[in-house]
């Protein structure tokens, strides 16, 4: 996939951009980067997909909810490390991200707070608008995952793909985060995976 369009439209909003070939090569890629900082991740199939963990574990602190028995305390952990990871629920070829959260600490920890936030998506999770990203994020990425989680909402149990905008309590479409540009104050970097990779 050529990447260059919308590579150029995320640096002209601020964000450092990498282009991998592949999982593997991403995961190199942040390793590298990361070195032996602490490290946040937030939930995401993506970042479990291309073995993030283990190959950061391996070097220092990482705090992961989704490899941690006290859930709770890996995600208060993960506020004060030096880098936190996350993917998206979907990004527009103009260069706007897209995420929408349960919890709110995978929103909440990319916006302020960390040295570096780096975000790692596939190419299945580019849309053309800021609208088709915001229709994917809810549409796509949430009921996909509220059925990984075997949630007992509409989304989860409907054999098509939609937002019911339900009132569920196990709904997981909580919070919405719209990136127009990158925020002050710290460094963000966009890793894209020529695959597809996560939801």
């Amino acid at each position: 996939m050529d990447f260059s369009q919308i590579k150029q439209n995320l640096e002209k909003k601020g964000y450092k951009v990498r282009v991998c070939a592949s999982g593997a090569e991403a995961r190199e890629y942040i390793r590298e980067v990361v070195g032996e900082k602490s490290v946040g991740m937030g939930g995401s199939v993506t970042l479990r997909q291309i073995g993030l963990f283990d190959a950061l574990a391996a070097r220092g602190e990482v705090f992961w909810h989704w490899r941690a028995e006290d859930k709770t305390q890996a995600r208060l952990k993960a506020r004060g490390a030096q880098v936190y990871i996350a993917s998206l629920n979907a990004i527009s070829e103009g260069g706007e991200l897209v995420n929408i959260d349960g919890e709110g600490n995978r929103v909440s920890e990319t916006f302020y707070g960390h040295e570096r936030v780096i975000f790692a998506l596939g190419r299945n999770k580019i849309a053309p608008t800021l609208e088709a990203a915001l229709y994917r994020a809810r549409n796509v990425a949430a009921p996909l995952n509220a059925r990984r989680l075997g949630r007992d909402t509409p989304c989860a149990k409907a054999s098509e793909l939609r937002c019911f905008d339900c009132q569920s309590k196990e709904r997981i479409c909580k919070g919405l985060a719209v990136f127009w540009e990158a925020p002050k104050g710290c460094e963000y970097e966009v890793v894209l995976i020529d695959e597809d990779l996560g939801f």
